[in-house]
């Protein structure tokens, strides 16, 4: 009696998927939004549903973009509800609601751990999700801010990021990049993470012409880098942290024009 209802899951997200990768096809790998009157960027909630369902009860309406900054999935007790829950929204509200890439959405180029969630999904399954995750977008490019899981790609210009491949040099700093307060481009060590000095910051920003940059990915690090012009949130309870987003309303010159609150 309960295989109809089985089946009418798998269907709704079989659909879902189409539209999604639909979604994505047209958002490209750079995303930038049109007057969005407010942006709230929420970091790695790594199966914590809990965390996502907070931030759409406590900020989600029409003048309100959501962004996502990736890594949904893995260490988290609800790793497929969360990334389930995220994907329908996006279906839902495809422009207010944006899912940046994370390194835990790539396995499609590469291994790593831990992957609790990738190991949980029959092969079908897997294949359904690696190939759908790894079309999310790399960044978001708003006014005076740029936004990524990680790092920075060595570009010289917005239009570059569109014409990055996943598993290349530059996919791999955006989702895997480290940031380190100290002098130097790229740094070596980093056991496959690139690590990122304040002179390739600095460099890169310039180019891009942004003034600060927000993304996740590091919990081990200060909220603000490099003159309070690198923001790095988390919003997940798998690191023992507190859950905290950062909003944005007006043209970004500095980390001071941003809030950082707690959930």
């Amino acid at each position: 009696m309960f295989l109809p209802i089985y089946l009418a899951k798998i269907f709704v997200m079989i659909e879902n998927f189409k539209e999604i990768e639909a979604i994505l096809k047209e958002e490209g790998n750079l995303v930038s939004p049109d007057n969005p009157g407010r942006l709230v960027f929420i970091g790695d909630t790594h199966g914590d549903l809990e965390a996502s369902r907070t931030v759409f009860e406590r900020y989600f309406n029409e003048q309100t973009v959501l962004v996502f900054l990736g890594d949904y999935v893995d260490r988290g007790e609800k790793s497929e509800e969360n990334v389930n829950y995220l994907l329908e929204k996006k279906v839902d509200h495809p422009d207010r609601v944006i899912l940046l890439q994370g390194n835990h959405e790539g396995i499609k180029y590469r291994r790593f751990g831990p992957v609790n969630f990738w190991n949980s999904l029959s092969p079908g399954d897997r294949e359904k999700y690696l190939n759908l995750l790894s079309g999310l977008p790399f960044a978001l490019s708003w006014n005076g801010l740029i936004a990524t899981h990680g790092g920075l790609p060595d570009v010289s210009s917005l239009e570059e990021i569109e014409k990055i491949e996943g598993g290349g040099t530059n996919w791999e700093k955006i989702t895997w990049g480290d940031f380190n307060e100290v002098d130097g481009y790229v740094l070596g060590g980093g056991f496959g993470r690139p690590q990122l000095g304040a002179d390739y910051f600095n460099q890169v920003m310039k180019d891009l012409g942004k003034n600060v940059l927000i993304r996740s990915h590091q919990p081990n690090v200060p909220t603000y880098l490099f003159e309070k012009r690198c923001v790095t949130i988390f919003t997940s309870a798998a690191y023992g942290t507190s859950r905290k987003v950062a909003l944005a309303e007006e043209p970004v010159t500095s980390a001071r024009d941003l809030t950082i609150e707690e959930l």
